[in-house]
């Protein structure tokens, strides 16, 4: 769920800062910003916490987990209201966040001790039967987050969760516009009676570099200009990271699609949380003998959809100028070159980081709305002869997190779905790969590097692989050891080769 780079914002803050509602100005709450110089002193002490944390066991830190996932369902309302307030979300999109994060801690709270379980690892070859091998997953001690502003709530826990799960200790950087939603959660950690292993870190630029500069992995998730920052600092510690960056989804709409439900799902998933979505929908592909009714559908839900902040309303603000800009700038080039608005194309007159959802068509590849990621609420809908049309211009990006493809064939849909070069491929329906957590989340190409959540590789990846190498029987031990005579080395050393080649020469026939 990437969020663009905080590109307006000073490297680091002091004291106390005011955080603002971006739909109406109103004063969300304040917050204390963390010393950079301090951040060490964190991360000292959650190392300190995480051994006892780990030495619970799976069983222990389940239970915890467990807790927590009730006091957040208990919590819902207020979250919610803080998120409204913090971000100008519409109740809608402030609703989905608080059970996502349930569904990933349920899943994770039943599998853990089996994913964390050692791996008893067969022998490769009959000689080495005389051995025991295991691998063990043991966790790292600090794991750095450091989390995007568009959805405070799930960008923050869909990775503390599985990193807490693993037994690490976590140190969480939120977005410095969204830090107070953090707090609350962090509350809940420990009113729920949890240790103190997770703690935060809150600021900006200078604060980010401190919790990579002290953290033993790093999950990033924002821009992909950001995320090559992030791994280059890394990479000064070999500090592992695991980066969900930006994306430029495609939706392939094939002429057996059922378009009604092809152009409602075109719809929210482009205008969900104001098009602020790494997996939103953020250009539509339609083969040319279902686009006209396919565009009429979208642009029929688009105009029923009720726009502004909290109660009553489908659709939220942006979370500041500086995205409203970008939209901006996206809509207009498109205009320019030729592209027509359908639905909005103008920012409203009135106060309040609004832009309105706007349908573009008549659009190609030269516009930065179909190859640039907006992060906005817009739609650009492009017209096509056949399916692979619509694949070649759907791999036409640097970008690789996920897609969807609509067909009334769901072999077709999946023969396409494979030709598409990302992470995750949804066919009739968008976005429902991230309530799928059995299954992990990841990018290719600029969109990232890494899985988060999902799966046994959500909490393993988190972890350090250790294997251990153990006696069945002192048989056979030493027999390569240099106090061997030669001619026994030689023996030896035949043996293994005639025995290790018995596999390729069969494969080879």
């Amino acid at each position: 769920m990437t969020a663009t780079p905080d590109v307006h914002t000073p490297a680091s803050f002091t004291g106390t800062g005011t955080i603002r509602n971006p739909a109406t100005g109103d004063v969300a709450g304040e917050v204390r910003w963390t010393d950079p110089a301090d951040v060490a002193h964190i991360a000292a002490g959650l190392r300190a916490a995480q051994t006892e944390w780990a030495a619970r066991g799976a069983k222990g830190r389940a239970k915890v987990l467990a807790r927590y996932a009730v006091w957040l369902g208990e919590h819902r309302d207020e979250i919610e209201r803080l998120l409204i307030a913090e971000t100008g979300k519409s109740a809608v999109d402030a609703s989905q966040e608080v059970p996502l994060i349930i569904m990933i801690a349920s899943y994770y709270i039943k599998t853990m001790e089996q994913a964390l379980a050692p791996e008893t690892r067969p022998a490769a070859l009959p000689f080495m039967a005389i051995k025991k091998i295991a691998v063990h997953y043991r966790p790292r001690p600090v794991v750095g987050i450091i989390a995007p502003w568009n959805y405070p709530v799930a960008n923050a826990l869909m990775d503390a969760i599985g990193a807490l799960a693993a037994g690490c200790a976590v140190l969480l950087k939120p977005s410095e516009r969204t830090p107070l939603t953090a707090e609350l959660l962090l509350r809940g950690w420990l009113e729920s009676g949890a240790p103190e292993v997770l703690a935060l870190a809150q600021g900006a630029r200078e604060v980010s570099e401190a919790v990579i500069d002290t953290s033993d992995f790093i999950q990033f998730t924002g821009s992909s200009a950001t995320g090559a920052k992030v791994m280059e600092r890394a990479a000064r510690r070999l500090t592992p990271v695991s980066l969900e960056l930006g994306g430029k989804d495609p939706m392939i709409v094939l002429e057996d699609a059922d378009v009604d439900l092809a152009a409602h799902a075109a719809v929210w998933g482009a205008m969900f949380n104001a098009g602020q979505t790494c997996v939103s929908v953020e250009r539509v592909y339609v083969v040319d003998v279902v686009y006209d009714r396919f565009v009429a559908a979208v642009v029929r839900d688009v105009q029923n959809l009720s726009t502004g902040a909290g109660e009553g309303h489908a659709f939220g603000a942006m979370i500041d100028e500086s995205q409203v800009a970008v939209t901006e700038r996206h809509v207009q080039d498109a205009l320019t070159k030729g592209a027509r608005a359908l639905t909005g194309g103008r920012r409203p007159v009135g106060s309040g980081s609004f832009y309105p959802p706007t349908v573009l068509v008549d659009v190609d590849h030269s516009m930065m709305c179909m190859t640039e990621e907006t992060f906005g609420p817009t739609l650009p809908i492009m017209k096509v002869a056949d399916a692979a049309e619509a694949v070649r211009l759907a791999n036409d990006s640097p970008y690789g997190l996920s897609a969807s493809v609509f067909s009334g064939d769901a072999e077709r849909a999946e023969a396409v779905a494979v030709q598409l070069d990302c992470g995750a491929v949804n066919i009739n329906d968008v976005i429902s790969n991230l309530m799928c957590t059995t299954a992990p989340m990841g990018g290719w190409k600029s969109s990232g590097m890494g899985v988060r959540f999902g799966g046994a590789e959500g909490i393993r990846k988190f972890c350090r692989q250790e294997a251990v190498v153990a006696p069945r029987t002192n048989v056979g031990a030493g027999g390569n050891y240099y106090n061997n005579s030669l001619r026994a080395l030689k023996r030896m050393n035949s043996m293994m080769t005639k025995m290790a080649l018995i596999g390729p020469k069969r494969a080879a026939k």
